[in-house]
């Protein structure tokens, strides 16, 4: 058992140092913040996507500061009706944000070239669920030395991490709404999870941004159009239903 641990520390130094010799693990180039500069056609791609995402993150932080609001001046019963409105919105957000992040996965095999990676890291999270999962992820990056696999990883994280997000946020909804819980020790946790749910929103736009610099013409032709679908999809689920 020794002889294990002994070789795998000793690939992780390896894995460390040839990375910082290669400029692996350097952020994103170009742009201030690890954007990746677009052409204007791919902008025009990019652009409605970021702006669905966004509209629907404003919505569902506006909601949550409206219940915030109601549990100040001790309407609790309210309080937790508005964080129920708010869970609606945040499982329109995260349909939108995982078929994203499920739609770039099919993309990554056929993608050309080196595909550049700006790293997730736990210190910009506050829930405790997410940031031990993505202390995980940024152990096993460590040992990754293909683009395209650190980026698959990477993928697989935001994934995971907002699923698990969500069961978090779902299970406090529910059980400080049976209770009518005014603690400040749930409603903090509502805070953490509203900041990393959409911490986790612009990670997986960022990402986007980076796979399409990366794709040829077919590629973006065929992602456009998958991608198209996707807001077409939930602009559907979205709507009202209008009664007469």
């Amino acid at each position: 058992m020794m002889q294990w641990f002994i070789g795998g520390l000793v690939l992780v130094t390896v894995g460390v140092i040839m990375r910082g010799v290669l400029r692996m693990g350097s952020n994103l180039q170009s742009r201030p913040g690890g954007l990746v500069p677009l052409h204007p056609d791919l902008q025009s791609i990019y652009h409605p996507v970021e702006q669905e995402v966004e509209a629907h993150s404003v919505i569902l932080g506006i909601t949550l500061n409206d219940a915030f609001t109601e549990r100040e001046a001790n309407r609790h019963e309210m309080a937790w009706l508005v964080v129920g409105l708010a869970s609606g919105e945040w499982d329109r957000l995260r349909g939108l944000i995982t078929g994203l992040q499920e739609t770039l996965a099919h993309y990554l095999p056929e993608t050309n070239g080196i595909v550049p990676i700006r790293r997730v890291t736990a210190d910009n999270f506050k829930s405790r669920a997410v940031v031990d999962y993505v202390a995980l992820y940024e152990f096993l990056d460590q040992v990754l030395f293909s683009s395209k696999q650190r980026f698959g990883l990477r993928l697989r994280v935001l994934l995971h991490a907002c699923s698990l997000l969500s069961k978090e946020f779902r299970r406090t909804c529910r059980e400080g709404s049976r209770t009518m819980d005014s603690t400040p020790e749930v409603w903090n946790q509502l805070d953490q999870y509203f900041h990393d749910f959409d911490l986790l929103a612009k990670e997986t736009l960022l990402t986007l941004r980076t796979l399409l610099a990366c794709q040829d013409p077919e590629g973006v032709q065929a992602l456009a159009a998958d991608l198209q679908n996707l807001l077409e999809r939930g602009v559907r689920v979205s709507a009202p239903v209008m009664t007469e």
